[in-house]
């Protein structure tokens, strides 16, 4: 059996420094969403739904979109209709397929939480960086994302599908 990998002290430090920004902007950034009404899951399953044609979108594309599997979606959906923030409607051309549309209260809710959270992402982020540090940072999220939807379910050093 091959010898774990380990990280140096470099690649601990960046790495332990990318999780805990994630994990500490995401946590501001829904404070201030859920100032204006919103949580942040609700922010990311309206964002889409407000650009698209007549703010409707498959429920499958929807989900594909922001990275949620069907269950999470259908569960957060249903507490968003009950909250008039999107309907559910069948699909036209397939019947077992699911439309996901934002409703006028959907709307309003996301044009008003959304310039206090571009502000909030602009000034905690990009704000901080040079342009040649957005251009790198640009490069780098691009091949990994790349590398980590290439292929939906690949088999890890350690044997176990991810």
């Amino acid at each position: 059996m091959a010898q774990p990998r380990w990280l140096d002290d470099r690649q601990q430090h960046v790495w332990q420094s990318y999780l805990h920004l994630n994990q500490h902007l995401y946590a501001f950034l829904e404070q201030q969403l859920v100032r204006d009404g919103l949580s942040g899951p609700d922010y990311k399953v309206l964002h889409p739904l407000s650009g698209a044609p007549a703010g409707l979108l498959r429920a499958r594309e929807l989900g594909t979109e922001i990275g949620w599997d069907r269950s999470r979606l259908s569960h957060h959906l249903a507490r968003m209709e009950k909250r008039g923030l999107i309907a559910r409607e069948e699909c036209i051309e397939d019947g077992r397929g699911l439309m996901v549309r934002i409703t006028d209260v959907g709307r309003r809710a996301i044009q008003a939480a959304a310039p206090a959270h571009a502000e909030n992402v602009r000034r905690h982020f990009f704000d901080l960086l040079s342009d040649d540090e957005l251009d790198t940072l640009a490069t780098v999220f691009d091949r990994l994302l790349h590398d980590v939807t290439r292929a939906p379910a690949r088999t890890s050093v350690a044997g176990v599908v991810s």
